[in-house]
């Protein structure tokens, strides 16, 4: 949390002394939501309230529109944003139990330095400063406060990772991790996976019978009729009369009316697909029609150049015939998959309890095990990322499984590491001197998160937050 208020606060603040311009986006007509009784709590960290204003200011100005607020509601961005604000909240009130302070004077130092207000003599331009102001729809005292409160923040990070200078060998430690070579030997799994060709009849059919419900098809009947002023009205355009037949039509399935019965009304033309299933004729149409399965329906649905009228009738789930060459070959991938799966997972248990020897290496695979020297930590020309990581955090004669961007799984040894000390005082040593420093903070922050988890407790008024939530929908 701490690590990501940070660059938060950074962001932001930092945003407002380069002069972004804050489009404020207005809760228009939510005064009864902020308003009564609890609902004027959004969440509590100790004795201290957030109220909903504090929580309609904080999402006023965090220029998202309410349209974004509204498309995203079911993906918890306002949940997202009240954890943003109860984080600032927390470090606020750290930084005022730590009584932290910034002078006028220091404030007004920390404005005039800055060189967005600087003329071109590189002094402070009080008219450059009132121009910002004006032109970002800002009154004094609110950035004022933002720069105030930016800094006290620096200052809070500062008490708990300043004045850090890692030693030596926590530098040199770091050097190694990072620039040393390592051999390693390595086996391609593929040579030991099942061969899907080779996968016989009778152990695809014992394969179907246990997983029997994973196969299972739901098929359905879909009957369609298409709705233009030519079929309904007998028009070329849409009119009063094609929409009013359409508003009958409506009626109709409303008191529960078939398309069969639809059909005879009106003489329409009925088209019928039974036993569909999605992908069965790669139709787009027919495949979201298919989606709504689960609730067996007429319904009629504008598609601008048409309606379509269309029913749903016998969900039914069929396994699918052995006879059908689309569905052996699904068996057969899935047989693959779960091979692959079994082996990667008794290998790793094996690894992570050291019962995998030399030996079992060894014989592993009748392909020949290959063998290959990684230059440093960013060496990716054979596998990823995460697994060129993963490699440089093991010991000598170690395995892990590891994987190229083809993904394909390799199971590695590490043969050899080569490694040097850091040469103090260089300027390599500088470069490794401040990236020890950085990983040594943020690990203080971490550290100063669990503690600041043990000594606030958060509660979230969700009665509340409901209620914003609806106002959105």
């Amino acid at each position: 949390m701490l690590n990501k208020l940070r660059n938060f606060s950074k962001g932001k603040l930092a945003g407002v002394l380069v002069g972004i311009i804050i489009i404020p986006f207005v809760f228009w007509g939510m005064g009864s939501v902020f308003s009564g009784g609890n609902t004027n709590s959004i969440a509590k960290i100790n004795n201290h309230n957030v109220s909903t204003q504090d929580f309609a200011d904080f999402v006023n100005n965090s220029k998202i529109s309410t349209e974004v607020i509204k498309e995203n509601i079911d993906n918890n961005i306002l949940e997202q944003l009240l954890t943003q604000l109860v984080s600032i909240s927390l470090i606020d009130i750290e930084i005022d139990q730590l009584k932290f302070f910034i002078s006028d004077e220091v404030l007004a130092q920390k404005i005039k330095i800055n060189t967005s207000f600087k003329d071109e003599n590189n002094n402070f331009s009080r008219t450059k400063y009132e121009k910002f102001l004006l032109e970002n729809n800002m009154a004094p005292f609110k950035f004022e406060y933002e720069v105030r409160s930016n800094e006290l923040k620096k200052k809070l990070f500062t008490y708990i990772g300043g004045g850090i200078k890692s030693p030596y060998f926590i530098v040199n430690k770091n050097y190694k991790e990072q620039i040393k070579e390592i051999e390693i030997e390595y086996i391609n799994l593929n040579s030991i996976y099942i061969n899907k060709d080779k996968i016989i009849l009778d152990d695809i059919k014992k394969h179907v019978e246990e997983n029997k419900d994973q196969f299972l098809v739901e098929k359905i009947d879909i009957s369609t009729i298409k709705l233009t002023p030519k079929n309904l009205s007998g028009e070329d355009e849409f009119t009063n009369n094609f929409f009013s037949k359409i508003d009958e039509i409506e009626d109709l399935i409303a008191n529960n009316s078939s398309i069969n019965e639809i059909s005879k009304k009106y003489n329409l033309e009925i088209k019928t697909y039974p036993e569909y299933y999605s992908g069965k004729n790669n139709n787009i149409l027919l495949d979201e029609i298919y989606k709504k399965r689960k609730n067996q329906v007429i319904e009629l649905i504008d598609k601008n150049d048409y309606f379509l009228l269309y029913e749903i009738k016998n969900l039914k789930k069929i396994l699918p015939s052995l006879d059908k060459e689309e569905f052996l070959i699904k068996v057969r991938n899935d047989i693959y998959q779960k091979n692959k799966y079994d082996i990667h997972t008794n290998l790793m248990k094996k690894i992570q309890k050291k019962e995998f020897t030399n030996e079992d290496f060894s014989n592993l695979s009748n392909e020949p095990i290959k063998n290959v020297k990684i230059s440093s930590i960013k060496d990716l020309n054979i596998f990823t990322q995460d697994s060129i990581k993963l490699l440089y955090s093991l010991g000598l004669n170690n395995f892990s499984l590891v994987a190229d961007n083809e993904n394909n799984v390799y199971i590695a040894k590490i043969k050899n590491i080569f490694e040097n000390n850091l040469i103090n005082n260089s300027q390599e040593s500088k470069k490794f001197a401040n990236q020890t420093n950085m990983k040594i903070r943020d690990d203080l922050y971490n550290s100063y998160d669990f503690l600041l988890n043990e000594k606030y407790d958060i509660e979230i008024n969700e009665n509340t937050l409901d209620r914003m939530k609806n106002y959105f929908k």
